[in-house]
């Protein structure tokens, strides 16, 4: 009796004290998390082979900033032809210096007969696609994401919604995907090929149940409106038409023609409202603001100083979060469900959790099987710290546990 007597108060004493590392960790509203580049990684792309010094010194600027605001990816814009990969690596090299994976979002030139190329077709995008992944393996790495035709109904054959060949235009965003899917297998390389970016109408008429299943369950769209409740409403239908999970492939403001001109403080208010909803919105997985620098809606100013937008995007891409730990009321950590009505979390063998939170007066549920669940305010778990859930039926072993544990408290 004596033994097993130590060896309870050994096990009590182990898992009461330790704690080391939060194992389950959920501490972002989305996925993916990007800021677009566009308008130096892909507009000034021939004016930076001609200056590298001048390029290395834009991209590592630009990419640092991007990378403080806990963005998960950085958007490169950089077209995929052998004239430009000189830019690309540029680009790409910057993003691993500050740990950021990248979103592959150029295209060939051809296709939109960007710098004076000359047009393209279908076939020929695929197979200069495969081609440059199977020639370019150190450009990638895991967790990136590459498109092959971003907004493709900009270029090639033309706009689906004009040309009458939607059933064309499905099949060649499929095949290009399987395509991309087997080259980076080949090279070894776990890169999501399935960011395939288009216009919101566009998404409308092509991204139908079974096409967005053919192209990963995702539907990314480029997407400017005038109010955030519009873009957040957008979302939900974009989600709805296509049974898929939704990522805005570009969205910002002020679109002149659409928001008219904002203050600085207008285009905050606006960030913060509209990221305000999307990080209640379940169907939302993912966003990249456009842009960085450059254009109505960027968010640093062209000597690099941030705008208010920046703080904003960044309370966001980094939230506050809420962290703590759950266990009996014996002080054993338990495998729990913490959650708010935007955001759930798991914990780890230890108990423990981070949870990010819009507002300290938000609900949070704690629950764990065969336990009594709690509901608390974030300022309680905050205070807390640790969270104590009883057994729905404490049996008298437990009951027995409960009475040492309190015999040497005292």
């Amino acid at each position: 009796m004596k033994q097993s007597f130590f060896i309870i108060l050994i096990n009590f004493l182990f898992f009461s004290l330790c704690v080391s590392r939060v194992e389950a960790s959920d501490d972002t509203w989305w996925e993916f998390q990007a800021i677009d580049t566009m308008k130096y990684s892909r507009d000034v792309s021939r004016e930076f082979l001609n200056n590298r010094a001048l390029l290395k010194k834009v991209a590592e600027e630009q990419v640092k900033n991007i990378a403080e605001t806990g963005a998960t990816h950085v958007a490169i814009a950089t077209p995929y032809d052998a004239e430009f990969l000189p830019v690309l690596q540029e680009w790409v090299s910057a993003a691993r210096r500050h740990n950021l994976h990248v979103w592959f979002r150029g295209n060939w030139s051809g296709w939109e007969s960007w710098f004076g190329y000359p047009r393209i077709t279908r076939q020929e995008h695929l197979e200069k696609t495969v081609a440059f992944i199977q020639a370019n393996p150190s450009l990638f790495q895991e967790g990136d994401y590459f498109s092959a035709c971003p907004e493709c109904e900009n270029g090639g054959p033309g706009d689906p919604r004009m040309n009458g060949d939607a059933k064309g235009h499905k099949q060649f965003l499929i095949d290009e995907h399987i395509a991309a899917e087997q080259a980076f297998r080949q090279i070894g390389k776990g890169v999501s090929v399935n960011l395939n970016s288009m216009n919101g109408d566009v998404a409308r008429l092509i991204m139908d149940k079974e096409t967005t299943a053919a192209l990963g369950g995702i539907v990314v769209v480029d997407h400017y409106v005038r109010t955030p409740d519009q873009l957040n409403r957008d979302v939900m239908d974009f989600a709805q038409r296509s049974g898929g999970k939704v990522i805005l492939g570009e969205f910002g403001a002020p679109i002149p023609d659409i928001n008219g001109r904002m203050t600085e403080e207008q285009q905050a208010a606006w960030l913060q409202e509209s990221l305000q909803l999307m990080a209640q919105n379940p169907a939302l997985v993912g966003l990249s603001y456009w842009t960085n620098m450059g254009g109505s809606t960027a968010i640093w100013k062209e000597d690099g100083q941030p705008t208010l937008a920046v703080a904003v995007l960044k309370g966001f891409y980094q939230p506050q979060q809420v962290s703590g730990k759950v266990t009996d009321t014996l002080g054993y950590p338990l495998n729990a469900t913490v959650e708010t009505p935007w955001k759930s979390v798991v914990t780890g063998t230890e108990g423990l959790y981070s949870l990010p939170y819009l507002s300290e007066d938000e609900t949070v549920l704690i629950s764990a099987k065969d336990f009594v669940s709690q509901e608390v305010s974030v300022t309680d778990l905050i205070e807390a710290g640790q969270i104590e859930l009883e057994p729905i039926r404490i049996s008298l072993w437990y009951r027995i546990q409960l009475w040492i544990k309190g015999f040497f408290s005292r």
